[in-house]
């Protein structure tokens, strides 16, 4: 395994940059290890699968986890927000940094994580594949 410590700075999205650090450092699998941080706008799915909710508010980041390649991602988040409530659900685009957001992503061996259609859910799903 290789450790991937990335630091994620004010108005930076965090999947738009996830998704570039993958591509740009060919990460053909990885898992996110540790997540820490706040936004000022959070975009997320639902379970449901149809529903985005576009939150602007301080955010801090409680969690983020899934796993991510230069082919793919599917992260899910949680957030606290200034009441201690909680809110999390899949990632989207538009979740956008306040100050700042540590990452740090492991990348596996032998292994790469694509995507292939799977009729039963009707979504793109994970192809694990030995390298």
């Amino acid at each position: 395994m290789k450790t991937h410590c990335i630091r994620l700075t004010k108005g930076q999205d965090i999947l738009t940059e996830i998704k570039r650090y993958c591509e740009t450092n060919s990460i053909k699998a990885s898992v996110i290890a540790s997540s820490v941080g706040c936004v000022t706008m959070a975009a997320i799915r639902d379970a449901g699968g149809n529903d985005k909710h576009f939150i602007q508010e301080n955010m801090e980041i409680l969690s983020l986890n899934g796993t991510a390649s230069m082919y793919r991602i599917h992260l899910h988040i949680a957030f606290s927000k200034k009441d201690l409530s909680v809110i999390g659900g899949h990632l989207l685009e538009g979740c956008i940094v306040n100050t700042t957001c540590e990452l740090v992503l492991m990348e596996l061996d032998d292994v790469e994580f694509r995507s292939e259609f799977d009729d039963a859910t009707g979504y793109e799903e994970i192809d694990i594949r030995a390298v």
